[in-house]
């Protein structure tokens, strides 16, 4: 393809839109002029691409009709305030915050729903979803015709930079303090983070289920095109700075063949599947990696129509950015 895009990145300096950022370069995406945004704390700053450093300027003041496309990286409320405004103008959007409507933005991952974007109109208006759910639907993707699924049920164990460079940051300082036997002090999180594991990730509604839960419920069904699906998530937060890991449990509505389930798996795109006598880990194995891995995968211990597997994947690369990449990848197959 010799045409090139004009692309906008609102979030550049956050987690997600450093890496996003990299892999526009690593997968030599088709860019013309690179326009880097945030808020006003971070805009002056700069990020480097293609051997020169590009400077960040406020998201405010951007004209976004100098884009053909915009990834969303930074918080809802962000999108809220500017992805209409970029539509307007003619200016394609990519949102990885959660923020749009399905019926106006719908969830896609491509090695699950990637054919959902030839109906869709220009400008395109897309969400990439919530690691854990891009994760789980790369997975189940081809494993949907050889199972008759009836439940999911998904135990996260989230790394800390789900919730940004504060997050990160403090897990780093907690441990810090504790390995040199200093009294630990606590701020972003409300106790203890480093060398432990937090029952919940963010604030449970009157039911007891915090948003993320309630968020990866939702658009696994979507990306699956499974709305009656029966899900069930545990959303735990891990002392771990990169990399989520989940147990998975699928109930099935007849015994499943463990060989034809390993070749699905071991075929499927966007998967590393690894033999039973290993197991992946989010350190070991998918940070930095472009594939969600997979193992650990057998009967119920007296259920031979229950199926469990062991997931790890790069939440802020796999998960995020890089399916975001991946859409844009899709849509400039047709003029943007």
């Amino acid at each position: 393809m010799n045409q090139s895009f004009d692309i906008a990145v609102v979030g550049a300096t956050g987690t997600v839109g450093e890496i996003l950022v990299q892999i526009l370069e690593e997968r030599d995406f088709p860019v013309a002029n690179l326009h880097l945004l945030a808020s006003s704390e971070s805009a002056g700053s700069s990020v480097p691409f293609r051997g020169k450093n590009v400077r960040v300027r406020e998201v405010d003041e951007f004209d976004f009709s100098k884009a053909k496309l915009v990834f969303f990286a930074a918080g809802p409320a962000v999108t809220l305030s500017f992805a209409a405004k970029a539509r307007a103008a003619g200016c394609s959007v990519i949102d990885l915050s959660g923020a749009l409507p399905a019926d106006q933005a719908p969830q896609i991952v491509p090695e699950s729903n990637g054919h959902l974007l030839a109906g869709l109109a220009q400008p395109f208006q897309i969400s990439s979803p919530s690691p854990s759910a891009t994760a789980l639907a790369v997975v189940l993707a081809p494993l949907r015709q050889l199972l008759d699924l009836q439940r999911v049920t998904v135990t996260a164990c989230l790394a800390v930079s789900a919730q940004g460079r504060e997050a990160v940051s403090e897990l780093a300082r907690q441990t810090t303090s504790l390995l040199n036997m200093h009294p630990l002090e606590t701020r972003f999180f409300d106790r203890q983070m480093a060398f432990n594991l937090l029952a919940q990730v963010g604030k449970p509604d009157e039911q007891g289920h915090v948003p993320l839960e309630k968020r990866l419920v939702t658009e696994l069904r979507e990306v699956l095109g499974m709305p009656g699906l029966k899900v069930s998530v545990t959303c735990i937060q891990a002392p771990v700075f990169f990399g989520d890991s989940y147990s998975v449990s699928l109930q099935l509505a007849a015994p499943v063949d463990l060989q034809a389930v390993n070749a699905a798996l071991e075929a499927g795109e966007g998967i590393e599947w690894v033999e039973a006598d290993d197991y992946p880990t989010a350190v070991g194995d998918a940070v930095g990696q472009d594939v969600v891995y997979v193992g650990r995968v057998r009967h119920g211990v007296d259920d031979s129509s229950e199926l469990n597997l062991w997931l790890a994947s790069d939440n802020v690369r796999k998960g995020a950015a890089l399916n975001a990449v991946q859409l844009a990848e899709l849509l400039i197959k047709d003029p943007l």
